[in-house]
């Protein structure tokens, strides 16, 4: 159950780390409204891109972390594991959330990166727990984008935040799904807000070989802040016999036939995008009947 404390309680998680930028701007703009009690259950380290997964067999090492006006722990753990263990009542003393944010994460999260997500599956988690929830993340692009930036996405999210928390307030606001939010990389001059589906953008990943212990590139979404170059690595010298591989950016694609209100397409054209997802992966429904005539003459 929710809290009935006079304030809403907002939990805050995300993917990139309690330290993360995104996160800090994202819980100062909460404090600084003066009308939420604020929590935060964070990963302890950069978690990017590790989807839904969960920890299962190890107990999770909670620390407080100092974060002015929240009670904040880094976790170690998934931001599904953070998310979880946050609602749960056990961590907080009792108090449980209103609402789940996950964010602020450095780089969108349109089409399938939906699926690779953690900034995602932190408010998924959530929301199949009956808590409602919101992704929120900013479309970094690398060469363009500042640190201040976050700070802007943070500021252009609180109206919608608050729109959220009075809708929960007066028991309006709908159980069926979550708000994956995606902020556009020149945030201070966005052109609204705009509901969109869901689309079909990728950045394709492939594989190249390397000899050094990490790979040279930047987050799966080529979004990270400080970008780390081969030449800051250790050249890995366990065996000869041993290959390394690295993750390397192939392109990046989108269906342009897909629609005006597509996450992806309404992003880079300058809309703060709002999507409603669920946690089902269900087929596409006109392929139910092929597999109906298959089984039909097994």
């Amino acid at each position: 159950m929710a809290s009935t404390a006079a304030q809403p309680v907002v939990m805050v998680t995300n993917d990139d780390g309690i330290d993360a930028p995104g996160l800090r701007f994202l819980v100062d703009q909460l404090v600084a409204q003066g009308r939420y009690r604020v929590l935060v259950c964070a990963p302890d380290t950069d978690r990017s891109g590790v989807s839904h997964c969960i920890t299962w067999r190890s107990p999770l090492r909670c620390k407080r972390a100092d974060i002015t006006g929240a009670a904040a722990f880094g976790v170690s753990g998934t931001p599904a594991d953070c998310a979880s263990l946050g609602i749960s009542g056990k961590l907080f003393d009792g108090l449980v959330p209103d609402l789940v944010l996950s964010g602020i994460n450095i780089g969108s999260n349109c089409g399938f990166h939906v699926v690779y997500s953690g900034t995602v599956a932190g408010a998924r988690e959530a929301f199949i727990y009956g808590f409602p929830a919101l992704a929120m993340s900013y479309n970094w692009v690398a060469g363009k984008s500042s640190v201040n930036d976050l700070k802007v996405a943070a500021e252009v999210c609180m109206p919608l935040i608050n729109a959220v928390m009075v809708e929960i307030k007066n028991g309006m606001y709908p159980k069926g799904s979550f708000l994956n939010i995606d902020v556009p990389t020149d945030a201070g001059h966005h052109k609204g807000y705009k509901i969109t589906k869901q689309g079909k953008f990728m950045a394709r990943i492939g594989w190249e070989p390397t000899a050094y212990k990490k790979p040279a590139v930047e987050s799966y979404q080529t979004a990270n802040v400080n970008a780390v170059t081969e030449n800051d690595m250790e050249v890995d010298s366990s065996s000869e016999n041993d290959l390394l591989f690295k993750r390397v950016i192939v392109k990046k694609s989108y269906d342009e036939e897909e629609g005006d209100d597509i996450d992806y397409k309404s992003l880079v054209d300058g809309y703060i995008t709002v999507t409603p997802l669920g946690a089902h992966s269900r087929a596409e429904a006109d392929a139910i009947p092929y597999y109906k005539a298959c089984l039909s003459r097994i």
